[in-house]
Order: C-alpha cells, then sequence, then structure tokens
C-alpha cells in the first residue's frame, strides 16, 4: 500500500462519479474536483490520526470487515456507492455520512466542514454536504483496498493503521492539505475519535442501515 490513498481514491473518482458529486452540489466541473481534492486527504489524514491508536485500527478494521469485506471482495463498485450516498439506494446514506463524520472528527465535525469550506470557496453548507457523500465512499474504499483480490490474507488492523498512518504523515507533510488538516485536529483533541463511538457504528451506519 505504497501508493498514496488519496490520489489513488481521486482517480478512481475522475469522470461520472466527479459529475455527479458536483451535481449534486451544483458545482461546476473545476470546482468539484478542487473541493474533492481538499476533502479527501482530510477525511482520509483524520482516520489516519485515530488509527493511530491501536483500539482504533482495530475497531475501523472490525466495522470494515463486517460491512464492507464481502461487497469489496469484487472491487470497489463506485457507481453502486454513490447511488446509495445519492439516495438511489433505498436509504438516506448522507444521515448515515453524517454519523460516520461524527466518529471520524469528533467534535470538530463542523470545524472540518467550516475550514474545507474556506479552503475552496465553497458554502459551509456544501462542504458539509460534501464530507456527508464522500464519507461513505472513503470507507468502501478503504474496505476494497483491505480485502479485494490478494491483499485479503494480509488484512489486518495492523496493516490497516499503517497504511492509514502513512497517508496521515504525507498529508502533514503537503502545504495545504496538512495545514487543513492540522487546523481541524490538532488543537485540544476534541477530534480524537472516541473508542466506544467507533464501536457502535456497526451496520447501521457503514452497511446503510443493515438493508444490503
Amino acid at each position: 500500500m505504497s501508493a498514496s490513498l488519496t490520489d489513488d481514491l481521486l482517480n478512481q473518482l475522475q469522470g461520472q462519479p466527479l459529475a455527479q458529486l458536483g451535481s449534486q452540489l451544483g458545482l461546476s466541473q473545476p470546482q468539484t474536483q478542487n473541493a474533492v481534492s481538499a476533502a479527501l486527504p482530510l477525511l482520509l489524514g483524520a482516520l489516519g490520526r485515530n488509527a493511530s491508536q491501536p483500539q482504533g485500527a482495530e475497531a475501523l478494521f472490525g466495522a470494515l470487515q463486517r460491512d464492507h469485506a464481502a461487497p469489496a471482495a469484487g472491487g470497489l463498485d463506485l457507481g453502486s456507492v454513490l447511488g446509495a450516498v445519492l439516495g438511489g439506494g433505498g436509504g438516506n446514506r448522507q444521515t448515515d455520512g453524517a454519523g460516520i463524520l461524527g466518529h471520524i472528527f469528533g467534535g470538530r465535525q463542523e470545524t472540518a466542514a467550516q475550514g474545507l469550506g474556506q479552503a475552496t470557496g465553497l458554502e459551509g453548507s456544501q462542504a458539509n454536504t460534501l464530507l456527508k457523500l464522500l464519507a461513505p465512499i472513503v470507507l468502501s474504499y478503504l474496505a476494497q483496498r483491505m480485502f479485494s483480490g490478494g491483499n485479503q490474507n494480509a488484512a489486518s488492523p495492523q496493516a490497516l493503521g499503517d497504511a492509514l498512518g502513512q497517508e496521515h504523515q504525507r498529508i502533514q507533510q503537503q502545504g495545504s492539505a496538512g495545514g487543513l488538516l492540522s487546523s481541524v485536529l490538532d488543537q485540544d483533541g476534541d477530534g480524537q475519535l472516541g473508542i466506544g463511538d467507533l464501536l457502535k457504528i456497526g451496520g447501521g451506519l457503514l452497511g446503510g442501515g443493515g438493508q444490503r
């Protein structure tokens, strides 16, 4: 998992997925590209910080394994994930996304949306909606990275924590992305993941209300 997770996922979102996200938010293609390019490192960097705790990595790994291992075995189906996120999956995945953001950012969820808005020129509501839309996509992507193809036997909480930890370090070393991540999380610890909260994610949040 040496390649940048952010760059890999951003590449997979090119084309129709980005167009769908932009349409949902009322953004042009360049605006959408810019916003997603800023939001993905914010989400993955925060997850990397949380997974730096052994219990955090174990809880996230367990949640991904329960809810995404089977669908991810065939690879990341962005069309299906986007369809569910945008309301075509029989459940309100934006509500799920809001719950996931609460676990990722803790008490700094609003700060994350405000920071993203300031960095990209999005209105606060647009930035918040984008994070809600991307959160389930990021988790589905991580599950695909961990459990698809030949990765399954090597999948472990430590491997997940290592991959996210490396991504967190990469992002911190990037100018704008690292600055945004630090401004959101690295203050008084409010953004630290509550292990008990993450253990409650389960099928309700990651699995679309258990309707799969």
